[in-house]
């Protein structure tokens, strides 16, 4: 099926299609997820994005990401994306700074964390 199928419309676009019940139970967001929202809204406030920037890189993602990923993990790809093509870092020096953060060891979150 293509991506707009016969509807006109893109594969996340639920438009008022039933989605099921949402989920009234509160969310214990984890250190890592608040590091993510914090680094969306100083990013784009520095203006290295912009709300649109953000929505075309989750919408390029593919249908698979919003099936497999969990909401904050799409957003800092969305994020990691804009700030790849801004140029505020190369993926090189990316890769640099997460071997610096696997090397601290899988306890360093958990200590955060606590």
């Amino acid at each position: 099926m293509s991506e707009a199928g016969t509807t006109g419309r893109r594969w996340h676009d639920m438009g008022g299609d039933a989605a099921g019940p949402v989920p009234g139970d509160e969310h214990d967001f984890a250190l890592w997820e608040k590091r993510v929202d914090a680094l969306m809204i100083l990013a784009s406030g520095a203006g290295h994005f912009t709300v649109d920037g953000l929505r075309r890189a989750l919408e390029d993602m593919g249908e698979a990401a919003f099936e497999e990923m969990s909401y904050y993990e799409r957003w800092i790809a969305a994020v990691n994306q804009n700030l790849l093509e801004g140029g505020v870092y190369s993926i090189e020096e990316l890769g640099r700074k997460m071997a610096e953060v696997q090397a601290r060891g899988d306890s360093y979150g958990t200590v955060q964390d606590g």
